[in-house]
């Protein structure tokens, strides 16, 4: 069954955040509700996942990870302060030592051997792979509640290999243009649940959309799931929320909408000589999925403070904020840790992805 393609009220802004030309912005003449949009360089990339399995190491399989300099295997969040044990974050927020990552993806050749694909910033910013976050408030007069200190959250199931008959989709990829992308929507066409089967001249960009609506209570919860919600289906023209839709009464506290944004630079192999002979698609993810199914994004929230609560009663947009402290690009790109697991090359070619998780 095909899925029924929903956008989200955020996608008339990806006009403004997605493939053009990022220069001077007026939310109100424009008509683009405020969001901030910021680039977050390269952390490190290890086989460590501390929301589904902390003190595991190695984990089952690769990710890329962005911000706060104190992530590690275990990040217990009822000892682990990210704000007061990192140095330093990888994001231009400098208040912002929160922790995002997401599953890795990879390019299988003909000969059956794997590499590493790498990230690129998205259209508009400079600086080392990584993921570009947003932060979205509700529209119209509606309030948001930051998040609190311990609080997490997780998007996509790694080990997800098909479509249910049912599926709404909030991860999605788009094969990206050699510059500039002008249909402006956000997990609906042209995105897809699967991976793209034709040469990207501008790279695969994967989007994941996170809950916007809270239980007001739980910090987390045992499938780092259930606390957050979803909104419900509703008309836009009633009531201006997240989706086109409400909060349900079990979840009833709006909460910024937190998106990755994670573009793959696939260019390098667009070559016709090392893709499968039958045309077949050959990138794979590090949990061992060739279709597409298996991206996650997993989220621990590490503001300073009251920072994010700020920056969303000011609405603002862009990465450039009056009540955020912002740092130079190049102090962010210099903020990375050292791997933990080293048994894998992480730039070269390998027999096996890391971790077995798919072998030949």
């Amino acid at each position: 069954m095909a899925p029924q393609w929903k956008p989200l009220i955020l996608t008339a802004l990806l006009g403004l955040v997605v493939g053009q030309d990022p220069g001077p912005f007026d939310p109100a003449t424009a008509n683009i509700p405020p969001m901030l949009r910021f680039q977050c360089n390269q952390l490190v990339i290890d086989r460590l996942d501390p929301l589904v399995n902390p003190g595991v190491v190695p984990s089952p399989h690769i990710h890329q990870i962005v911000g706060g300099n104190s992530f590690n295997a275990s990040m217990d969040p009822k000892t682990h302060d990210l704000v007061k044990q990192s140095g330093c974050t990888s994001c231009s927020f400098s208040e912002d030592f929160s922790n995002y990552w997401t599953a890795v993806l990879y390019f299988r050749a003909r000969n059956g051997t794997y590499r590493r694909v790498p990230q690129k910033p998205s259209e508009g910013f400079t600086g080392v792979g990584g993921i570009t976050v947003y932060y979205i408030p509700p529209l119209g007069k509606a309030n948001t509640t930051a998040f609190r200190p311990g609080f997490r959250m997780l998007v996509g199931e790694a080990t997800l290999r098909s479509m249910p008959q049912k599926y709404d989709p909030k991860v999605c990829h788009r094969c990206m243009p050699k510059t500039g992308d002008n249909n402006n929507l956000n997990c609906a066409p042209p995105d897809g649940v699967t991976l793209p089967h034709k040469f990207c001249e501008g790279g695969i960009r994967s989007v994941i959309t996170f809950p916007t609506c809270w239980d007001g209570v739980n910090l987390d919860s045992a499938d780092h799931k259930s606390h957050v919600a979803y909104p419900l289906d509703g008309s836009i023209t009633d009531r201006f929320d997240y989706d086109g839709g409400v909060c349900p009464n079990t979840h009833p506290v709006k909460i910024p909408q937190v998106m990755y944004e994670v573009v793959w630079d696939t260019t390098m192999f667009n070559d016709k000589d090392l893709w499968p002979e039958d045309g077949s698609q050959p990138f794979v993810w590090s949990t061992g999925d060739e279709n597409g199914y298996s991206q996650h994004g997993d989220y621990v929230f590490g503001w300073k403070g009251d920072a994010l609560q700020r920056a969303m009663d000011a609405k603002c947009t862009g990465d450039v904020c009056s009540v955020l402290e912002s740092q130079p690009a190049d102090k962010a790109v210099d903020c990375t840790i050292d791997r933990v697991v080293q048994e894998d090359d992480i730039n070269g070619w390998v027999p096996e992805l890391p971790g077995s998780v798919m072998k030949r």
